[in-house]
């Protein structure tokens, strides 16, 4: 297995299988993904937390499947049935909750692919049965979904969060670092991603180099929100 993990930031993280870290807290989701073929129904849900790994996981199958890859938003505007000419997957579809001619469009590519004979994935902060679609058989389709969640990390899991967060940013913090953010920050993806923008830009400005004295400063001034 590989130890490094990469999540959804406006940098450019790497996406390869190679860089995704496995740990407890993500690896039953991890061997859906590499064993896709055999999904019951040919189709999957993935959940989690902003930054979790969700879309770096997405990446790996449509690399591994040929999928293609769209966001639930963008499906009143798609080709539904060129889409479902192989195999899809679809990013944060309960973004479209309420909104119906979305809604319809999923529900369409989701009886086509799967009819095609081609594989689906669906992921979504919340796992599916939670997902308030409100087309009932869409609803009911999504709610039946085989799922996965990534949990939230572990002390192991954190600092490869942190440390590839710093390198898709070419950060080399120093060594202490890393480890006093794991016992120090809040345990979450959200707060990783967070922490390391707001290290990166505070040593551009200040032109240091990201040091163990800084986060403290950083975590300090949080701590005194």
């Amino acid at each position: 297995m590989s130890h490094q993990l990469s999540f959804d930031l406006p940098t450019k993280p790497a996406l390869g299988r190679s860089d995704f870290f496995v740990a407890p807290s993500n690896a039953v989701a991890v061997a859906m993904i590499d064993g896709w073929r055999d999904w019951p129904a040919r189709k999957f849900a993935l959940s989690g937390e902003t930054g979790s790994g969700k879309s770096h996981l997405v990446h790996v199958w449509a690399a591994t499947s040929g999928a293609r890859i769209i966001a639930a938003r963008d499906l009143p505007q798609a080709d539904i049935a060129a889409l479902a000419t192989g195999p899809v997957a679809v990013e944060d579809l309960p973004d479209i909750a309420g909104d119906r001619p979305a809604e319809e469009a999923m529900f369409h590519l989701h009886n086509l692919v799967l009819a095609e004979g081609h594989a689906l994935l669906v992921t979504g902060q919340e796992p599916p049965a939670r997902w308030p679609l409100e087309l009932p058989d869409l609803k009911s389709r999504m709610a039946a979904t085989p799922h996965a969640a990534l949990a939230n990390p572990d002390d192991a899991l954190i600092a490869a969060v942190l440390s590839k967060l710093f390198a898709d940013r070419q950060i080399r913090p120093r060594p202490d670092v890393i480890p006093y953010l794991v016992v120090h920050m809040e345990r979450s993806f959200a707060a990783a991603a967070q922490m390391v923008a707001e290290l990166d830009e505070k040593a551009l400005r200040q032109g240091h180099n990201v040091t163990r004295a800084l986060a403290a400063r950083l975590l300090k001034r949080e701590g005194d929100d």
